[in-house]
């Protein structure tokens, strides 16, 4: 059985009036357990919905994948090359990269939080997501195959 801790600030759940044996201490796990009655990112959330949960964090680790990828960074000079045409080339480029930088940066923070919940299927999703979206945008499918291990490493004995 996993190790249990009071949540930070003793903080409780229940509602508001009872006395002082009404209230229940709200735990979080310190270490990794499996089962589907988690919190994850938000009180009360996925609920019922774990499965769901799921699916979630495994799209935010596969569009994380997506959005580091060359892929888009070969889409974005067709996007920023129209905007030069255009007359607003290097206010949108920079606009473009901060944005995307942005949302990278919060879909990490994110998915950081969501391992935070120490459930082991979330876990193996986010690392299965990750690993889709390497081999669909890094490693060939979509992706134009520069991901290659290096074959003379430097660091041979």
């Amino acid at each position: 059985m996993g190790t249990m801790a009071p949540a930070p600030g003793g903080a409780h759940v229940g509602g508001g009036g009872g006395g002082m044996g009404m209230r229940r201490k709200r735990y979080i796990h310190m270490t990794f357990f499996w089962g589907s009655k988690s919190e994850i990112l938000f009180t009360g959330w996925p609920g019922a919905m774990y499965a769901a949960a799921l699916v979630a964090v495994f799209a935010v680790a596969f569009l994380l994948e997506f959005l580091g990828s060359r892929r888009l960074d070969s889409l974005l000079p067709a996007a920023a090359a129209a905007a030069a045409a255009a007359g607003r080339g290097d206010r949108r480029r920079v606009a473009a990269g901060a944005s995307r930088a942005a949302v990278r940066v919060g879909g990490s923070y994110l998915l950081m939080l969501a391992l935070m919940s120490f459930n082991g299927g979330v876990l193996l999703v986010a690392v299965a997501g990750h690993a889709a979206g390497f081999l669909a945008f890094k490693a060939g499918f979509f992706g134009d195959g520069r991901a290659k291990v290096e074959a003379d490493s430097a660091a041979c004995c």
